[in-house]
């Protein structure tokens, strides 16, 4: 990822919290049928391993379930992320040398993938991922509410997933490289969007 120094994340206690904070990322491979992706809810264990560890789990049919283990993976977590028009820079009417640009949030983690197929690993991967996700809920779902049979059925269709990560990307670009009243017009523009995505991007653009 093309990162110049003003948009560059390097403390991994941010990157894990931007990894944290997508529920839904895309794994990516390349194999001999080509670039593969999935996307794929995971969990983070930050503590396991340098940079940390990712866990989910593929679809057995998935033919991202057979990779060579050689193979380095790249695992795409995206954040907010808003187009930003030109209309909104102070500078335009001062100058008028502005363009369109976008703003985003991007972390990319790489490592090379393990697959697994042990049951009891498998169930744990599992009731972690629905622990993280129904927690959110006022009446939670949990694994054991389904029939222990059932939920052997079930796991005998899946792989596990473990990646840990061997090297971290992130990349913050939220206006950083413009002076103090454009990116004010930006997140004043975005701030009044009725876009969600836009709102949120709005709050990552730094003030002085």
């Amino acid at each position: 990822m093309y990162t110049p120094p003003a948009f560059r994340l390097e403390d991994l206690a941010e990157l894990h919290r931007t990894m944290q904070a997508v529920p839904l990322a895309t794994f990516v491979t390349a194999t001999d049928q080509g670039l593969l992706a999935t996307p794929l809810p995971l969990f983070l264990v930050p503590d396991e391993g340098r940079l940390g560890t990712l866990y989910g789990h593929l679809a057995r049919a998935n033919p991202q379930a057979t990779l060579a283990a050689s193979t380095e993976a790249m695992v795409l977590f995206t954040g907010p992320d808003a187009y930003v028009t030109p209309a909104w820079y102070a500078t335009k009417p001062e100058t008028g040398r502005v363009v369109p640009t976008w703003n985003y949030l991007a972390v990319h983690a790489y490592g090379v993938p393990e697959i697994f197929e042990d049951q009891g690993r498998l169930l744990d991967v599992v009731t972690r991922l629905t622990d993280l996700h129904e927690g959110r809920r006022a009446e939670p779902w949990s694994v054991a509410d389904a029939p222990a049979a059932f939920i052997q059925g079930q796991l005998r269709g899946i792989v596990g997933l473990r990646l840990p990560i061997a090297r971290i990307e992130g990349k913050l670009k939220m206006s950083q490289n413009r002076s103090a009243a454009d990116r004010a017009g930006v997140k004043a523009g975005l701030a009044a969007s009725p876009r969600s995505e836009d709102r949120d991007a709005a709050a990552l653009i730094p003030g002085d």
